[in-house]
């Protein structure tokens, strides 16, 4: 009888939105995907709801307190040799404190269309593709 295939990562990840930019994240030089940029957030813990993560992540990541929104989009990655990961992204528009960089090579934040130009994640492409009309309506 064949082996299931391992139970994919869940991660949640946030869509940070202010003043018609997002947060994007790069990725330390001592981990995974060096360099890479992404959505901050990160791996659910046991017991968690993919919000409460978001908030969790959010704190450790750039210590700051969100009110995650609503969901944006669903998918599902795999990287060579790895666990596929399956992301929960929300948007987030409220925020108390201002994002601090506490775990990141870098963060920024850029016009949809900067975004293009960034190295993201293999798995955040396609959204980033769909961003500008995800975050058109409220």
């Amino acid at each position: 009888m064949p082996t299931p295939p391992p139970t994919p990562v869940d991660v949640s990840a946030g869509i940070l939105v202010r003043d018609g930019t997002v947060l994007a994240c790069q990725r330390p030089l001592d981990q995974s995907h060096p360099g890479k940029w992404e959505f901050p957030g990160g791996k659910r813990e046991p017991g968690e709801t993919r919000e409460e993560c978001l908030r969790r992540e959010l704190r450790e990541e750039l210590g700051i307190e969100a009110e995650v929104g609503g969901e944006l989009w669903r998918s599902e990655h795999t990287y060579p040799g790895r666990p596929t990961v399956a992301l929960t992204f929300f948007r987030v528009d409220r925020f108390a404190g201002e994002p601090r960089n506490l775990v990141f090579a870098e963060i920024r934040w850029v016009t949809l269309g900067e975004l293009q130009r960034l190295d993201f994640l293999a798995a955040d492409r396609e959204l980033i593709a769909h961003l500008p009309r995800l975050l058109a309506s409220p």
